[in-house]
């Protein structure tokens, strides 16, 4: 895909975010594009950039901290693929943010790589609520007690929670998945947990994202509709 083509795609998605917030009286500003930029080359990243984009998200750590050391122009990263405990130093001090926490052991590790550098890291807790056995996430039943084990460690800020719900075609049988992430973070929000804002939903990708936005998405993840297929 060429650079006018990603800066047309950019345009078009901001003009369906903005479409999708009237609908539900929402502020456009209140949702942020995240370009997965995953398996595509730092040309298309630096095309985005060039058009405005600012925040990528990357799901393989060996591929995100080549790409952050290529990519030259200011952009903010972003985690959001599976992650693995022992993956976790290398991303340290070079991502933003987090979106895959979904294990207490995760988290500590994250806490003391972060701690290493004296510095926090924003995190979202990922819910798997379909139960999908191929996917990452804790269960909308064990959120609360990992959210509680998670707030007490020093380096962690919790800002939200990520789904990636089961596929389909139809944004209209995904909904009800989005709704359910928005009610769980009101739930987490009651707690009133120390380190623990519900700020951020995380949910939402190219053919569905709509839906998302019109149930409270604050982060959409967007690949193939700004990249092309992969």
């Amino acid at each position: 895909m060429n650079a006018m083509d990603i800066v047309r795609n950019i345009s078009q998605i901001r003009h369906q975010i903005t479409s999708a917030c009237a609908k539900c009286g929402r502020k456009p500003e209140n949702v942020q594009l995240v370009a997965v930029s995953k398996k595509k080359p730092a040309t298309d990243i630096e095309a985005a950039i060039a058009a405005g984009q600012i925040l990528f998200g990357e799901s393989y750590v060996q591929e995100c901290v080549a790409k952050i050391d290529e990519v030259e122009s200011a952009a903010e990263w972003h985690f959001i693929g599976g992650l693995q405990s022992n993956k976790v130093k290398y991303l340290a001090g070079k991502v933003a943010m987090i979106h895959s926490v979904d294990r207490l052991s995760l988290a500590k590790e994250i806490d003391r790589q972060w701690g290493k550098l004296n510095s926090d890291i924003d995190i979202l807790i990922q819910v798997n609520l379909g139960e999908e056995e191929t996917k990452s996430g804790t269960t909308a039943e064990e959120l609360i007690k990992l959210v509680s084990q998670v707030s007490r460690l020093k380096h962690l800020r919790i800002k939200g929670l990520m789904t990636l719900p089961p596929w389909d075609e139809d944004p209209e049988r995904v909904r009800p998945y989005f709704r359910q992430l928005r009610k769980l973070s009101e739930q987490v929000e009651e707690l009133g947990l120390p380190n623990v804002e519900m700020t951020e939903l995380s949910m939402g990708m190219s053919h569905d994202f709509e839906a998302a936005v019109e149930e409270g998405a604050t982060m959409v993840r967007i690949g193939t509709a700004i990249f092309g297929a992969r």
